[in-house]
């Protein structure tokens, strides 16, 4: 076979390779974007071709979200968990991090794999003992017990994740530093955090992106729906028995899809230099 025929084709097929996992990816995404803007005569009638809008598109469901149901709260809530729980993550794993990424010897290698070995403790074997917890603390019933429960599983990972992108760094630039003036810390601060940018940002969306799509914790500990975060309160207070409010149901996914798509875009390449920076030395 000619050189040019063959190259021909496993290009076609890398193409079509690419099309179709493209395909398989955003088809969700798709599915539920038409969803959201059909309206229940289009939704419901088994005749229509469903793909596609036989209809005049409408904002119906997305009414429906803000005049009918708690939606803006729900949002609210998801916003209030998401950014308390990145801010204890940070406080506790970079230090952390840190600290066992310096550690000379196989301690600290030893110590940063328990760590990771807690994030892999399934929720379904967490959640009784938790819930003993919370209610200990009075916390039944509000979005605040997700504030504190949720970093037991954000923290080791990213703990873990911040620990290979510290060991990856020479510690030669915390020296320098300190032969400067710097104390230990203040090296930590002005000239190690900086250079872990892309890693913070890692934390960040991951952590962010977790507290957004959790729901056996959210469905355990809270159940008024002014207490609710996105996913419990779309999951539930738009199901009702056996009837499903499916334009609601996408109309509400999409709303709270299109925030992480668009940080996942936004900070694509630091988030793989996040991802990657700790994997050689």
């Amino acid at each position: 076979m000619p050189r040019s025929i063959a190259n021909i084709l496993r290009e076609t097929g890398f193409y079509a390779a690419l099309a179709f996992f493209f395909i398989l990816a955003a088809f969700p995404f798709y599915w539920m974007l038409i969803t959201s803007f059909k309206t229940n005569a289009d939704l419901y009638n088994v005749t229509n071709i469903p793909f596609w809008f036989n209809d005049p598109p409408t904002l119906e469901h997305f009414r429906y979200l803000f005049e009918q149901t708690l939606f803006a709260r729900w949002l609210w809530n998801s916003l209030i968990i998401g950014i308390c729980v990145v801010a204890i993550t940070l406080v506790t794993a970079l230090p952390a991090a840190y600290s066992l990424a310096r550690l000379t010897g196989r301690n600290g290698e030893t110590l940063g794999i328990g760590i990771f070995l807690t994030y892999l403790v399934p929720p379904t074997l967490l959640f009784l003992p938790l819930s003993r917890v919370i209610a200990d603390l009075g916390l039944q019933n509000s979005m605040w017990s997700l504030v504190l429960v949720y970093p037991t599983f954000t923290i080791p990972f990213c703990t873990w994740l911040l620990m290979g992108f510290f060991k990856a760094m020479p510690p030669e630039i915390e020296e320098a530093a300190i032969v400067d003036g710097c104390s230990l810390f203040g090296a930590f601060i002005r000239m190690t955090l900086p250079l872990s940018l892309p890693g913070i940002l890692t934390a960040v969306i991951f952590t962010f992106t977790l507290t957004l799509q959790e729901f056996v914790y959210a469905l355990t500990f809270i159940s008024s729906s002014d207490q609710k975060p996105i996913t419990l309160g779309v999951a539930t207070d738009l199901i009702r028995g056996d009837i499903f409010y499916w334009g609601e149901i996408m109309a509400g996914a999409l709303i709270a899809s299109i925030p992480v798509a668009i940080a996942y875009n936004f900070f694509l390449d630091r988030f793989i230099a996040g991802i990657t920076g700790g994997a050689v030395k």
